[in-house]
């Protein structure tokens, strides 16, 4: 029997008893004009319009690759080009399907175009699960359409799917839904007769609760709701109120994919938080990376490269700060390395900001790159074996302890950057004093703007 998405069995039971399945999913829309949010996926004659009404005459209907995060709709729109089209409509998982999986999908689908004129629409469920070579088997389809993929995905596509099956498909974003859209949800919820038809009430309160644990997923608000709706039915009450919503759901969920987009970001943003010198902000995605779980020492080796590439001798106290918070969390693990992070962080964001270290050696490495590189002077090579002497190497080097001031006037850098100048010191926090000492020494050594070194 070929897979199917929605089972024949599965809806006649859900029609005899509704409650005998989720609430998301008795509540999944069975038209598109029931879809909360993405309306700018929904437009006449956009992709998904087209393919559930079957339009475009000679242009068909292209493959696409739906891209958001959790509960936002991208099973539910796959749902509703299920019940609406006349095409051919299977359903694949990458969590369980291979690539002999796909091929008899696709050669079923060849079967039924050339001998039934029947066109077939493959729904693809985590598509970025799928490697490389699962990932080439559907080109062929894709290319010729023996099938309409719809592909779902959580992850950046950019960085899951191949380029080629990119190429060949449009790419359609969905947006985390807004407080409203789900409002309508819920509230839809509660008098539909495919919900709680009218059984319990919900008050502002509770329902701004519920919106706020949602985060934006659909499917986790109708989950809550049910939840909190089962609990005051089962004590015979006709209002969800707030102590129940609080009482039934324990935490609001943390959208955050440890392998995945999320993870990145969420870090991207705690490192350009403590950059800005947000403390709150950094904060709050600290927190929200010690609520999902993150590896501590993840963290902590994020917050040891902002000292440095954000921070430097503006603050020379904030490496060792860093460097001791990554040693305490290796020791003391969670719970109590929020404390340490928490420390470090803070630390970090209200330090005074330089890059300039970042900057001098990225302009230093560029210049080696670039082939500017050339011999050492030779009174800086090594001396300390037979026949270098001969070799010139060593001589004339001036010690600079045996000099007043300990700083020898005498050429450093190869000839090739003798004029380069790489650290550009700022004056903010304690780099300024580092900024009078460097203006000093250029001078002594002759390395100023424009000016040569010392032969």
């Amino acid at each position: 029997m070929e897979p199917d998405l929605f089972t024949a069995a599965a809806e006649d039971r859900q029609e005899k008893d509704p409650s005998s399945s989720p609430l998301a999913v008795r509540m999944r829309p069975r038209i598109l004009d029931e879809v909360v949010g993405q309306q700018h996926l929904l437009k006449p004659g956009s992709p998904l319009r087209r393919l559930v009404e079957g339009s475009g005459g000679p242009a068909g209907a292209s493959s696409v690759i739906l891209w958001g995060p959790p509960g936002t709709g991208k099973t539910t729109l796959a749902y509703v080009v299920s019940k609406a089209t006349n095409k051919r409509f299977v359903e694949l998982s990458a969590i369980t399907a291979g690539v002999k999986e796909v091929r008899a999908v696709i050669e079923s689908a060849r079967r039924a175009t050339g001998g039934f004129g029947k066109e077939t629409v493959l729904f693809l469920d985590e598509i970025h699960r799928f490697s490389k070579a699962q990932q080439d088997s559907l080109l062929p389809a894709v290319e010729n359409r023996w099938v309409t993929l719809i592909a779902a995905t959580t992850e950046n596509p950019y960085f899951s799917i191949i380029s080629p099956l990119l190429s060949r498909s449009l790419l359609l974003t969905l947006e985390p839904l807004t407080d409203d859209d789900l409002r309508d949800l819920l509230r839809r919820a509660l008098t539909d007769e495919r919900g709680l038809g009218g059984a319990v009430t919900l008050p502002e309160d509770a329902e701004a609760h519920l919106l706020r644990i949602a985060g934006g997923d659909a499917r986790r608000a109708l989950t809550a709701l049910e939840a909190a709706a089962g609990a005051a039915l089962a004590t015979h009450e006709a209002e969800i109120t707030l102590e129940t919503v609080e009482a039934t759901v324990d935490r609001a969920a943390v959208k955050y994919d440890r392998d995945g987009d999320q993870h990145y970001d969420v870090a991207s943003a705690l490192i350009k938080s403590i950059r800005g010198s947000d403390v709150d902000a950094a904060l709050h995605y600290l927190a929200r990376m010690i609520e999902a779980g993150e590896d501590p020492r993840f963290i902590a080796r994020r917050l040891m490269i902002s000292a440095s590439e954000d921070i430097g001798l503006a603050d020379h106290t904030a490496l060792p700060t860093a460097v001791a918070a990554a040693q305490a969390v290796a020791m003391i693990g969670f719970p109590e390395a929020a404390l340490t992070l928490s420390h470090a962080t803070i630390a970090l964001a209200l330090a005074p900001k330089s890059n300039a270290a970042t900057l001098a050696i990225s302009a230093a490495q560029e210049d080696v790159r670039k082939g500017l590189a050339g011999p050492v002077p030779a009174h800086l090579r090594d001396g300390h074996y037979k026949g270098a002497a001969k070799l010139g190497h060593a001589q004339g080097y001036v010690y600079p302890h045996d000099v007043q001031g300990g700083i020898a006037a005498q050429q450093y850098a190869p000839d090739a950057v003798r004029d380069r100048l790489y650290y550009t010191p700022t004056r903010h926090g304690a780099e300024a004093r580092y900024a009078d000492v460097v203006e000093r020494v250029r001078e002594r050594l002759g390395r100023t703007p424009g000016g040569s070194d010392p032969s």
